[in-house]
């Protein structure tokens, strides 16, 4: 199904230095990876749907809720410097 000029040719396209032996055994890994993907071919998918997952997953993430932080005055009083309730940094934007 591959031979090794395939092989060589895939190793020089990801600029992997391949031995005479390596080309031996990824001719017998790569034809037996490629013949599985023929069994899959077999298989009916007509009535299957397309799908980026195996599972149908929905969004687990939680929604943001806006909450103090407890320890405010002190995170504001470590800052090299700060204005009210604000952190204060230097300016990087010039103005025009």
């Amino acid at each position: 199904m591959i031979d090794r000029e395939q092989v060589r040719k895939v190793a020089h396209l990801a600029r992997l230095k391949v031995t005479p032996e390596e080309e031996e055994k990824f001719t017998t890994e790569l034809g037996s990876i490629l013949e599985y993907f023929e069994q899959l071919k077999e298989l009916e998918t007509e009535n299957v749907k397309p799908t980026t997952r195996a599972i149908d997953v929905s969004n687990i993430s939680r929604s943001d809720q806006l909450k103090p932080y407890e320890n405010r005055d002190s995170l504001l009083g470590s800052a090299p410097e700060s204005d009210g309730d604000y952190f204060k940094v230097p300016k990087i934007l010039k103005e025009e």
